[in-house]
């Protein structure tokens, strides 16, 4: 096991969570070990919930799509009694996948042996099995994960035990109520983009308010400076959290005119008009939400230098019956894909300065104060699960 497994290393982590004025980053090796990614499996993603998708893409019995998160491949069905399921797509019988893509079925068929399952994952069917001994499909059913919807979102937790979610984002989904999220419609986002650079990079990156105005500096992005972002304090047991971005103008929206070109959504407030809001629920989901868009992000760890990001956007009811709606869309996405080229390309720098031996624990701005927040959420589930793993008594981590 990798040197960095010591008491020492990660009693060191708590230099990362005292007030932001005296915190220090994480150390390099978070981001680039892949012994300490396989620890970050159990320390966050066994036991998180883990944002897959928007309940919109299955709401019909048998409407499904599929997704991975650390490799393991999920499967997300609306069974025939309605009800939201989310399921392993791996067939119990030589590990095929028994499902790709999204779309509506009556059961799942395994391409390879043609072993079936219902919608609710039991095995009903597995030809010329009559043979073997003491086998008993009655028995076998792919695994099953506990679900949670939030604000539209799909959660999973692999977790049985989990405590459930919306208890701990109450601050959150009260600073965003005036976006309605929930109800808000959107197309399903395109392929998912690969990135070379580890996932908390990017998580970093999508709340920073730090670096806005000086990468992004310009007409497209100069409207929300730096300068006008504030940190919440927020709930201990929070299960995430947000910046406040004042724009010099209100309705401002990221796109070559500097005003929102869709409706605006109607629950905003004056307040919430002349700001922005980054939120974020680790670790997988991130928002972005302008006066006329909500940007969602949602985050899929594979391997300690890479991850997977899905891309959405979400509107006010009624703005894709817009004859007009799809090149509006055009003229957002070419200011968006600015901006996220200019974040891919520094991201994935970071990463390669991250793997150096010069790679140092930085300190702080005061526009950083989400990063200190990101950090309060890592900081005790790794040193909980690294105590556990130790079998010493260990204070609980902030609710899991």
């Amino acid at each position: 096991m990798s040197k960095i497994f010591t008491d020492e290393f990660f009693k060191g982590l708590d230099s990362s969570v005292v007030p932001l004025d005296s915190a220090e980053t994480l150390p390099p090796a978070c981001y680039t070990n892949p012994e300490f990614f396989e620890f970050e499996k159990e320390a966050l993603f066994n036991h998180e919930w883990l944002c897959v998708g928007r309940e919109s893409w299955a709401l019909n019995p048998g409407d499904y799509f599929t997704t991975s998160i650390i490799g393991e491949p999920i499967l997300v069905v609306r069974n025939k009694e309605g009800r939201l399921k989310a399921i392993s797509s791996v067939c119990q019988h030589r590990a095929m996948l028994v499902a790709e893509g999204h779309g509506n079925t009556h059961a799942f068929i395994c391409p390879y042996h043609h072993w079936s399952y219902s919608l609710d994952g039991q095995l009903i069917g597995a030809p010329a099995m009559n043979k073997t001994c003491n086998f008993d499909k009655s028995k076998i059913r792919l695994p099953e994960f506990k679900v949670e919807v939030w604000l539209g979102f799909v959660f999973i937790n692999f977790d049985q035990d989990a405590p459930p979610l919306a208890p701990r984002l109450g601050a959150v989904a009260d600073a965003i109520a005036g976006w309605d999220v929930a109800g808000a419609e959107g197309p399903r986002p395109g392929k998912a983009i690969h990135y070379p650079f580890n996932w908390k990079v990017m998580f970093e990156n999508n709340n920073d308010g730090y670096h806005a105005s000086k990468l992004h500096k310009g007409p497209l992005h100069d409207f929300v400076p730096s300068a006008l972002a504030s940190f919440p304090e927020l709930p201990e047991d929070t299960a995430g959290y947000y910046r406040l971005n004042g724009t010099t103008h209100a309705d401002a929206s990221f796109n070559v005119t500097q005003k929102a070109i869709f409706p605006v959504f109607p629950g905003l407030s004056e307040a919430d008009r002349n700001r922005m809001i980054f939120a974020n629920m680790p670790p997988t989901l991130s928002l972005v939400l302008t006066a006329d868009v909500a940007m969602y992000l949602i985050l899929r760890a594979d391997t300690a230098g890479t991850h997977e990001m899905d891309v959405g956007l979400l509107f006010a009811p009624g703005t894709m019956k817009d004859p007009a709606f799809d090149h509006r869309v055009a003229i957002l996405m070419q200011a968006a894909d600015v901006i996220m080229a200019q974040d891919q390309h520094v991201d994935e720098l970071v990463q390669i300065g991250l793997r150096s031996r010069f790679a140092a624990r930085g300190r702080y701005s005061w526009q950083e104060g989400a990063q200190h927040q990101f950090n309060s959420w890592l900081v005790p589930r790794y040193q909980h699960c690294w105590s556990r793993s130790r079998g010493a008594d260990a204070p609980p981590a902030r609710a899991a």
